[in-house]
């Protein structure tokens, strides 16, 4: 099961080589559409308008436009159309200050945000310098209802279907020219939609393969109901707090069809073309009517406040928060987070104890170079600075419903989910044997070896192995994967992994050699869909 970020756990993070800036985001304030942030040496795209397309853009034809508005080509059981219109929390708005006085997620209506009229942007800490309640039986993703029935859906077991056999033609043309693309799709994004440029980050340098590659991953798994809809509507709930509208889907799949057409020539015909808008249609469908359900229940965002910033090692700390308001998650699972310093710029940290009653998250945070995120969290955060956080996602989560046996690898920061999960084992109260793998480069490295062990002492059931690469140790010495193998059997474990993504492959591979199935292997995930190459 592969449901967080690869850059979880390995790095805090990983401002370097991941994140979650989204398909739209929202410009902060004072900052201008376009603009790259102060010191940003990234290799984007420089402050300006974007680089037009190879050539001239193809005209657009009419006919085609309409096939894109209104999104309704598929339709799910009870579609957003289906909704009364009258109904503010079903409709989706530019940003939470634009609804109408009296909305449910307007921030001058939220209990905890009425006395202010400002939008609930992260303020900067005063003199600062240029992991709450537990559902009862949470979900680790809250139901959705079944994928749209579809001409092209392919039974488990069939061949695939006609629009997935033209899609699959399309993409093996591409491939070789993914970069082109992918860099035709964007300018040709901003020069058809020019207003569209503002809800992308400013620097593009990360984020210019994630909406492309996005859409060609949903597109690639069209015969896969229940994996494409798990992962659209997570998508679509998450990416509520980029501000995304429905009215942008018409424009994205657009320009998708556009980029299709100029670079896969050979496969591209009206039957390619009117599988992809099918495709496309059913895709934007579900996440839009994940965000208008998502409306009903959630906010888009939660406010946090740093309450404890406890440096751990020169380049790990600790972080503290307090939510404006109750926060359901479940421990294994993270969240996506904005600090006031980069604006539009999310990273996704992995909450390091179970829910508490106190409603306080932590986090655990390694600076990279070149990490704006992970590095203003550990070298310039304070108590009293406010953070934003997206909704929880993922499922590395515990089954309680077994009494298996769980095995868990914890590498670097990647021992803050693995923590979280040891707590929850303790707190249910069930006897079951938990073996835990704490690994990293050096001992130093294993900066909350401490707290592991204490937890080892209280709970006869839990064994705590503190592996290095290279010695001195008061711990084991090698690869974590390969002293795992030393032990066991652990076909009758679960397997629990976070780390770095070299460190997980590694450990899968292993986990799989030594006959533990891969459905009881949970990760944090390298790419969003089985099969799928990491972006």
């Amino acid at each position: 099961m592969r449901d967080a970020p690869t850059t979880t756990a390995g790095d805090g993070g990983g401002d370097a080589d991941g994140g979650d800036r989204g398909w739209f985001t929202r410009p902060g304030p004072g900052r201008r559409a376009g603009g790259s942030p102060p010191g940003d040496r990234g290799g984007g795209p420089a402050d300006g308008p974007p680089v037009r397309p190879d050539g001239p853009p193809p005209e657009r034809p009419a006919a085609r436009a309409a096939k894109w508005v209104p999104v309704r080509a598929v339709t799910p059981a009870r579609t957003v159309a289906d909704r009364p219109p009258a109904d503010p929390v079903r409709r989706h708005y530019a940003s939470p200050e634009e609804r109408p006085a009296g909305h449910p997620h307007r921030p001058d209506e939220h209990p905890s945000r009425r006395a202010g009229t400002e939008p609930p942007r992260p303020p900067y800490r005063a003199g600062s310098q240029g992991e709450h309640q537990r559902p009862a039986e949470l979900p680790p993703d809250r139901p959705t209802r079944p994928a749209p029935p579809a001409e092209s859906a392919a039974e488990p077991g069939q061949p695939p279907s006609a629009d997935a056999l033209l899609i699959r033609r399309t993409l093996a043309e591409i491939e070789p020219v993914a970069d082109k693309v992918t860099s035709y799709f964007y300018a040709l994004l901003f020069v058809r939609h020019p207003d569209l440029r503002a809800l992308f980050p400013a620097a593009m340098d990360l984020q210019r393969d994630r909406l492309f590659k996005a859409l060609l991953t949903a597109a690639r798994h069209a015969d896969d109901a229940p994996t494409l809809t798990a992962y659209l509507s997570r998508l679509g709930r998450g990416h509520r707090k980029y501000g995304t509208l429905p009215s942008h889907y018409p424009a994205v799949g657009e320009c998708l069809i556009a980029s299709l057409t100029r670079y896969a020539q050979d496969s591209w015909c009206e039957s390619a073309e009117a599988a992809w808008v099918r495709v496309y249609t059913a895709i934007s469908q579900i996440m839009i009517d994940a965000a208008a359900e998502d409306e009903a229940s959630s906010p888009a965002w939660w406010q946090a406040e740093i309450i404890g910033h406890e440096l751990r090692t020169p380049d790990v700390a600790v972080v503290t928060v307090r939510p404006d308001q109750p926060y359901p998650f479940l421990a294994g699972q993270y969240t996506s987070l904005e600090t006031p310093w980069w604006p539009r710029i999310w990273r996704h940290y992995s909450f390091s104890a179970a829910p508490r009653q106190d409603g306080l998250l932590s986090f655990h945070v390694k600076a990279v170079p070149a990490g704006w995120v992970s590095g203003a969290l550990v070298h310039r955060a304070r108590p009293g600075d406010v953070l934003r956080l997206g909704p929880p996602t993922g499922s590395m989560i515990v089954d309680h419903t077994t009494d298996n046996g769980l095995l868990c690898l914890g590498g670097g920061t990647g021992i803050a989910p693995i923590k979280a999960l040891v707590e929850d084992v303790a707190e249910h109260g069930r006897r079951r044997p938990v073996e835990v793998f704490y690994g990293a480069r050096h001992d130093d490295g294993l900066y909350d070896i401490d707290t592991m062990l204490r937890l080892q002492r209280s709970h006869p059931w839990l064994s705590v192995r503190p592996v290095v690469a290279e010695g001195p140790t008061r711990g084991l010495v090698g690869q974590l994967p390969h002293i795992v193998r030393q032990y066991g059997p652990w076909n009758a474990y679960d397997a629990y992994l976070s780390g770095p993504p070299g460190m997980i492959r590694s450990g899968v591979d292993t986990l799989k050699r030594i006959g533990v199935p891969e459905d009881r292997i949970r990760h944090d995930a390298m790419d969003e869909l089985r099969g799928t190459p990491t972006d």
